[in-house]
């Protein structure tokens, strides 16, 4: 993970204020406080989305559960945190996303979460592989679910953290 620095093979597509402001409309109406703009096709080998965050959306931590599984992400717009757990949960490393450091990769097999440090943020995420709700990722059992009552406790203090 410590290398931040990674080159896009790809040109990132363009967002209209359109669609920009559509998707942090849903985001809004949604429960999880998020919204993607799915941009690859059913079945395709690589994965391409841009994800609208809102700051009181929390994501389960999760792995990709195979070493070809490399998220990328770009930030777009606002910021966030990476927090990366060892596999009892406990926190080891964070990394601050923003306008200085707006890219980061997440390794196959690394258990992370992102929690967002302003208040709309659009990351633009890839990864490769055919995705199948079933082996995408796997889900911490050590976290709180998304949108239980201890998750907003917990959200809480991802965000707090100073690792």
């Amino acid at each position: 993970m410590e290398n931040l620095d990674f080159k896009f093979e790809y040109k990132i597509p363009d967002l209209s204020s359109d669609d920009k402001k559509l998707y942090f409309n849903n985001a809004q109406l949604s429960e999880r406080k998020r919204f993607p703009y799915i941009i690859h096709k059913k079945g395709d080998e690589f994965n391409q989305v841009f994800n609208f965050i809102l700051e009181d959306s929390y994501m389960i931590p999760h792995m990709h559960p195979a070493s070809y599984m490399v998220e990328k992400m770009h930030l777009i717009e606002g910021s966030f945190k990476l927090i990366f757990f060892d596999d009892s949960g406990k926190p080891t490393k964070s990394y601050h996303i923003d306008r200085h450091t707006p890219k980061v990769q997440v390794p196959g097999f690394t258990w992370h979460t992102y929690v967002m440090t302003s208040g709309a943020t659009i990351i633009f995420e890839t990864m490769v592989g055919v995705y199948n709700p079933l082996t995408w990722k796997k889900i911490a059992s050590w976290a709180p679910e998304e949108n239980s009552k201890d998750s907003i406790k917990y959200l809480q203090n991802l965000k707090s953290l100073k690792i």
